[in-house]
């Protein structure tokens, strides 16, 4: 399956420096939140929009496949009264999952 995450380009190149992508959302570290957020092909531009809008840095959509990745992931509810699920990797983003980048600037 393959799941979606917005990054800014300074995160992902050091993830591809270290070796792990460790921002869960928008300011929010992994250790913080304890789940790195991600989207379904169908919510990730709504994502964007939501928290993103305003984001003048570049931005890029990271594609993940998620039989690469090497921590656990699960599709839940974000919030008690949310009705949605989305997609949380709980662990560290390998960039060895990661099988596209493409920008995603602009409203």
């Amino acid at each position: 399956m393959r799941i979606f995450h917005i990054a800014t380009a300074e995160d992902w190149a050091e993830a591809q420096r270290t070796g792990a992508y460790t921002t869960s959302t928008r300011g929010v570290t992994l250790e913080q939140e304890g789940y790195l957020h991600a989207s379904r092909a169908d919510q990730w531009e709504a994502v964007r929009q939501r928290y993103y809008a305003d984001v003048t840095e570049p931005l890029l959509l990271l594609e993940i496949d998620t039989d690469l990745l090497n921590v656990p992931w699960v599709e839940e509810l974000p919030a008690p009264e949310a009705t949605e699920t989305f997609p949380h990797i709980y662990g560290p983003l390998s960039p060895r999952a990661v099988v596209g980048v493409t920008p995603v600037n602009g409203p």
